[in-house]
């Protein structure tokens, strides 16, 4: 075998060498290592603003926001600048025990500020979203010990709730897909049923859907006995389960809920934060104030990983009292990374300067308008529903049936296939389009994507 090494030492970035490295040595998230061997995966080299450029140097209009997470574009100055700037300061000091540095410091405080209406007061950071949702799991069960209830450590999510991949997150997960693998996970998580307005049991009347899902998990509690329940945790808008949209009564409903049987309400705000869905956060969207929340991707845009949980002065309170269990036991080596800190204070100036989340609102309804011509349009397309910019598309063999596409059928992958021939990079989640562009989006920018996903349905459709 030929020796790479120099290659590798040079930094070659030509395409072939590239992609036979990557096959063979790299495994891909949510992916099926021989899917990534059969067919090499689209290799990202350049990016810019709402734009990326493979390592052929085709490009395409980034519908998707890297993960949902770039909100304010790729390569900005303002936050390379504050990350070049950190560097020359102090790349990385732990914030275990009692260090700290400035940037973390100077986060936290915007953050509570920032999250004032909802109350929070205290913000632990970590890494990313699944670390910043196990967390707060880890929390809520700390919180009842200290107040010395500590049977209350049941979790209760959604079905189709999506709470990332470690066992904490997975094991609330609503969707077998993400957990099939890795079971048995852990004991005393329960998801009840969620207002899944295309597809649900129940009625086609969307508050009536909201109250009966609330009065659902009313009646879970009361089955599993409110004093084992520490906490339950739902996403504002459901992203990863497929871009699912509560009816207006729902959330508020679940506060009252959750406040009946004294349970820690957990609003997973790692999409949703930040401007995502036309209000700076989600939970703020429905008028509710949640007891704990956990932020990534768009505290940051992506640029360094970091994640954060805030809780609010009622769960802060148990941990001023004396207790044998008030040490947080819990934390990772890249908490409070400075660099990652000071991307996230830059990153927070360009979504208040800039008013993204009166962007997103405003550019969320253009898009949603256009995406309802094109379901009355297609066969294919049974449902299109939105937030913001936080829009889906859910495909099905049959409109009348709502016989859905299985998860990677050859229709959806085409449609994606298309769409990127078509310059716009869109993601394929089972038989859902997920669609999250960058804030900074503009109409053009729309009706580009627009145009993607209609040539790309008039071209599979028509066969």
């Amino acid at each position: 075998m030929p020796d790479d090494s120099g290659s590798r030492r040079a930094g070659v970035t030509d395409a072939n060498f590239v992609i036979e490295q990557n096959a063979r040595h790299v495994w891909h998230p949510m992916t099926d290592p021989k899917a990534s061997a059969k067919e090499p995966p689209l290799i990202i080299a350049e990016a810019d603003g709402v734009h990326i450029k493979d390592i052929d140097g085709n490009e395409f209009l980034d519908c998707a926001a890297g993960l949902w997470n770039v909100n304010v574009g790729h390569n900005r100055p303002e936050i390379k600048k504050a990350i070049a700037d950190q560097l020359d300061k102090v790349a990385y000091y732990a914030t275990f025990g009692n260090t700290s540095n400035p940037p973390s410091i100077s986060l936290s405080a915007r953050l509570t500020e920032m999250l004032a209406p909802e109350g929070m007061v205290r913000v632990m950071f970590s890494s990313g979203g699944s670390d910043a949702v196990e967390t707060a799991l880890k929390l809520a069960r700390q919180f009842w010990k200290l107040e010395g209830r500590g049977t209350k450590t049941k979790i209760f999510s959604l079905k189709n709730g999506y709470h990332g991949v470690h066992f904490g997150g997975m094991s609330a997960s609503g969707n077998p897909l993400w957990r099939l693998a890795y079971e048995p996970l852990l004991q005393g998580f329960h998801q009840v049923e969620g207002p899944y307005l295309y597809r649900n049991p129940f009625t086609d009347d969307h508050e009536e859907l909201g109250e009966l899902c609330a009065q659902l998990l009313a009646r879970e509690i009361e089955n599993q006995g409110a004093e084992t329940v520490a906490a339950f945790i739902a996403e504002p808008i459901q992203g990863a389960g497929g871009l699912i949209v509560p009816p207006p009564n729902f959330w508020p409903r679940l506060r009252e809920v959750c406040d009946q049987y004294d349970i820690l309400f957990i609003a997973d705000e790692i999409v949703t934060g930040f401007g995502r869905t036309g209000t700076l956060f989600g939970s703020r969207h429905w008028g509710v104030k949640p007891d704990i929340m956990c932020f990534a991707k768009g505290i940051n845009s992506g640029y360094v990983p970091l994640g954060a949980t805030a809780v609010n002065a009622r769960v802060a309170a148990a941990w001023e009292r004396d207790h044998p269990l008030a040490a947080i036991m819990h934390g990772y080596t890249y908490s409070g990374h400075p660099v990652a800190c000071a991307a996230a204070l830059a990153n927070l100036d360009i979504v208040e300067s800039e008013d993204l989340t009166g962007n997103a609102r405003k550019q969320g309804a253009y898009f949603l308008e256009g995406l309802e011509t094109i379901r009355d349009r297609f066969p294919s397309v049974g449902d299109v529903r939105g937030c913001g910019l936080m829009l889906g598309i859910e495909f099905v063999r049959d409109k009348a049936t709502k016989e859905p596409y299985p998860p990677n059928d050859p229709f959806c992958l085409e449609v994606q296939r298309v769409c990127r021939e078509q310059g716009a990079m869109l993601r394929i989640q089972g038989n859902k389009m997920i669609i999250s562009p960058p804030l900074v989006f503009r109409r053009e920018h729309v009706d580009t994507a627009l145009g993607a996903i209609t040539t790309a349905l008039e071209t599979v459709d028509g066969r």
